[in-house]
């Protein structure tokens, strides 16, 4: 099936162009939109580049489903904008004219991606193909207010961008992971219960902190943070067969983002992969949520503390882990442990509910290494062999601390590359010279 009758098959069967075909007949006007159809079939291009770089002309136009004549007009268009490179000449030994490689060009256009976190905001520049270029990292506090935290990110964004060239590079789009239930068509923030946050409507305040500025037209995509990390082990790293694709999410917090058929599944109302509020022992220790026994209270990095240290802490509660356990507290070294336990307990339920190729883990958490990864590993392992089952694949997010940062910039091309996924709640489209 080639790349642009199976988008139209999606275009077809997604619910809201199946709900808008028996309602109003959009769905027959998109189709037959010839603008609409010439960015998917350019998207389609820079994706198929994404995930197999180096084809030629010749090699796009079988893979497309397109005449060669129009594969060359759409990658002439793109090289021009920034989108496409072409590189070194491969020599294939044959008579005549030797095809020209094509590359996703790594150095025009740039994405901004930000990880809201409960003490500071991380913000990175990353270019088309994932490679960080720049990083700030700008401290909140615990306990500041939503708006104050919003002005403090769009500050954070102008100074990433005045670290890179306005003629050279184009900021095309940017992406926000945040801790907690997003609906993401609204840009809304339901309710982020490590920062005491509700009901935000995040994407539009800090539209309107952007207004006027250098990032004031470039399109702006919001979700949750593990959703965002999720896409980013899709999106930038091609060649990984891991499709269902499960990202955990392990920080104060701990949240999952799942990925099936190259879609986020998110639910209803943005709540899908709060897996931190999932009960795994009935009347056990309380949760932020206000439940008990959730996944956050018995793995998160509150769990691996006395109650009284973490609430006086001052300083960030994984460096207090690590400090324990270098001193060789046994007390702490024991609830790591038995975090780690529990964690595989946590992965075992989702093995059986998602059935996922890989899962990832993420977080802060990870960084304690073996002696909290071991117990999971171990948990999820005997489980399975007690079932007589092959353990799932489990491995370590690449991104390490930027995995959300560089998962949101990740959400912003999954959707600059998909025209009709792209819910742009403020209404900003492509700048122009990126369309």
């Amino acid at each position: 099936m080639t790349l642009v009758r199976l988008t139209l098959e999606l275009i077809s069967i997604h619910p809201f162009w199946s709900k808008c075909n028996k309602e109003t007949g959009l769905l027959a006007e998109a189709s037959g939109n010839q603008q609409l159809l010439k960015d998917i079939n350019r998207m389609a291009l820079v994706r198929h580049l994404c995930a197999h770089p180096g084809l030629s002309r010749a090699d796009l136009a079988t893979a497309a489903g397109l005449t060669k004549s129009t594969v060359s007009l759409l990658t002439r268009e793109l090289i021009a904008e920034g989108w496409l490179v072409e590189r070194e000449i491969v020599a294939t030994g044959d008579l005549g004219r030797r095809p020209t490689p094509l590359f996703v060009d790594p150095s025009r256009l740039l994405l901004l991606g930000v990880e809201v976190g409960i003490d500071s905001v991380r913000a990175v520049a990353t270019s088309l193909t994932g490679e960080v270029l720049a990083t700030v990292i700008t401290p909140h506090g615990a306990g500041k207010t939503a708006k104050a935290c919003i002005a403090s990110l769009a500050n954070t964004l102008l100074k990433l961008r005045k670290q890179f060239d306005e003629v050279k590079h184009q900021i095309i789009g940017i992406g926000v992971g945040l801790p907690g239930g997003v609906d993401e068509a609204r840009g809304f923030l339901h309710f982020a219960p490590n920062l005491g946050w509700r009901d935000v409507p995040f994407g539009a305040q800090l539209a309107d902190k952007l207004a006027g500025s250098a990032l004031a037209e470039v399109p702006l995509y919001v979700q949750n943070e593990a959703d965002v990390a999720a896409l980013g082990e899709i999106e930038f790293n091609p060649s990984q067969q891991s499709d269902p694709l499960l990202y955990v999410s392990i920080n104060q917090g701990v949240g999952a983002g799942v990925v099936v058929g190259d879609r986020l599944l998110t639910g209803s109302r943005g709540f899908a992969g709060e897996v931190g509020h999932m009960v795994l022992q009935m009347n056990g220790p309380p949760c932020s949520c206000g439940r008990r026994g959730c996944a956050e209270a018995l793995i998160g990095l509150r769990a691996m503390l006395r109650t009284a240290e973490a609430e006086a802490a001052t300083t960030p509660l994984l460096a207090q882990v690590q400090a324990r356990l270098a001193e060789g507290d046994a007390e702490v070294s024991r609830a790591v442990k038995k975090a780690g336990n529990h964690l595989g307990v946590l992965l075992q339920n989702l093995a059986s509910a998602y059935d996922p190729a890989c899962i990832v883990l993420g977080g802060s958490v990870v960084e304690l290494g073996e002696v909290f990864l071991q117990p999971a590993l171990r948990t999820l392992n005997d489980y399975a062999e007690a079932a007589n089952l092959a353990p799932p694949t489990v491995q370590v997010s690449r991104f390490g601390a930027d995995a959300v940062a560089v998962g949101a910039a990740a959400l912003a091309r999954y959707h600059l590359t998909r025209p009709l996924a792209a819910p742009v709640f403020h209404g900003k489209t492509l700048p122009e010279g990126a369309r």
